[in-house]
């Protein structure tokens, strides 16, 4: 069985995408394999949001910050824009399948003590996890 592909794209591709990847990759691995991009990558995927996923056993030694220009060798059936930006600045070759626009809270831009900036990404985390992962 071939599985289907889905992307998360945002723009730093350090918190939301990445969690989205990993989230899907490790509970609907058997029918989805997940990609995530950023329009603008950061070049890191933010600590807080290794330690949210960590937090739940789900494994992050795949993941890496990147364009969406790295996957157009892929054909997915799904795509997820996580930010305003993302929505507006999402490739026109992505466009081909089902793309879904889904706006969520930057944990990065949390602010407070670190304990304060990690509950915005379990939060963030939580809410990818019930609407977008648990409805595919």
């Amino acid at each position: 069985m071939t599985k289907k592909q889905v992307l998360f794209l945002c723009t730093g591709n350090s918190c939301r995408s990445q969690m989205g990847e990993a989230l899907v990759n490790h509970l609907k691995g058997d029918e989805w394999q997940a990609h995530s991009a950023g329009t603008r990558p950061s070049g890191y995927v933010h600590p807080l949001a290794i330690r949210a996923l960590r937090e739940i056993g789900v494994s992050v030694n795949h993941l890496s910050s990147k364009t969406p220009d790295t996957l157009s060798d892929v054909k997915f059936d799904r795509v997820y824009t996580v930010c305003a930006n993302a929505a507006e600045d999402c490739p026109i070759w992505l466009r081909e399948g089902e793309v879904h626009h889904m706006p969520f809270d930057d944990p990065a831009d949390a602010e407070g003590t670190i304990e304060e900036k990690y509950a915005v990404f379990t939060r963030v985390r939580d809410e990818i996890k019930r609407q977008i992962v648990d409805a595919l």
